[in-house]
């Protein structure tokens, strides 16, 4: 049987079940949006690899983490966020195309493989809780996919109360109510405006940095963030 004649055969064999996949993958996804807007995310990919990290370095699994609904966590805490990650965050549906651009034109100019910047608190919630970590134009892809869909099937509120419960903020402390334990023994429906800007701080690296203990960098990135704060001057649903 020639090549060519090989090759079509085996197309028309595999298309039906590529077809079935591919209709599995987006009925799947967006029934898991829809009931994800209703009830708390268990666990997310992120912290599975965390835990088996753990345990291949040889150290007990640890995983603390306490779902807090928005209204039950401190008014400073989304206004700290916002000004740290996403100023635009009310305003747009999932992307902002300024922060975009001024990525694409970093890129281009690095020449590298990989995407870097530009990620709203949409797009950092949908990789958060549906997709693996790393920097590559696929994963770049399915991010956007799943931006989309939240932005069309959650509310702006429940987009940021997944985000602040579900971020990572230190070595296996996952979200707004474990860290405030962790860092100010409190509960983070307590954190006054300080408090809520140094756990902004951490965000783009919680491994590395420590409210408790801020480098210089930190500690200008801290006072950063409080200007815009009070620029922001709060947050209107």
């Amino acid at each position: 049987m020639p090549f060519k004649e090989k090759l079509f055969n085996t197309v028309r064999t595999v298309l039906p079940y590529l077809k079935r996949a591919v209709y599995a993958f987006f009925i799947g996804s967006i029934l898991s949006v829809i009931l994800f807007r209703f009830v708390p995310i268990p666990f997310t990919p992120l912290m599975i690899i965390r835990v088996c990290e753990q345990w291949g370095n040889g150290k007990s699994a640890r995983l603390v983490k306490d779902w807090e609904s928005l209204d039950d966590l401190s008014k400073n805490i989304p206004l700290a966020v916002m000004a740290s990650e996403d100023q635009k965050f009310i305003k747009h549906w999932g992307f902002d195309t300024d922060a975009i651009a001024k990525a694409y034109k970093n890129n281009q100019r690095k020449r590298k493989r990989t995407i870097h910047g530009a990620s709203t608190i949409s797009q950092q919630v949908a990789k958060n809780v549906f997709l693996w970590q790393g920097r590559s134009y696929l994963r770049k892809g399915f991010e956007v996919y799943f931006t989309v869909l939240i932005e069309i099937f959650w509310s702006k509120e429940r987009i940021m109360e997944v985000y602040l419960n579900v971020a990572e903020m230190g070595d296996g402390y996952y979200g707004a109510e474990a860290a405030s334990r962790k860092y100010f023994r409190c509960s983070a429906s307590k954190l006054n405006k300080d408090q809520a800007a140094w756990l902004a701080c951490i965000l783009p690296n919680p491994r590395k940095y420590s409210p408790t203990k801020p480098s210089g960098y930190l500690q200008n990135r801290h006072a950063w963030i409080r200007r815009n704060m009070d620029n922001l001057g709060g947050v209107k649903w």
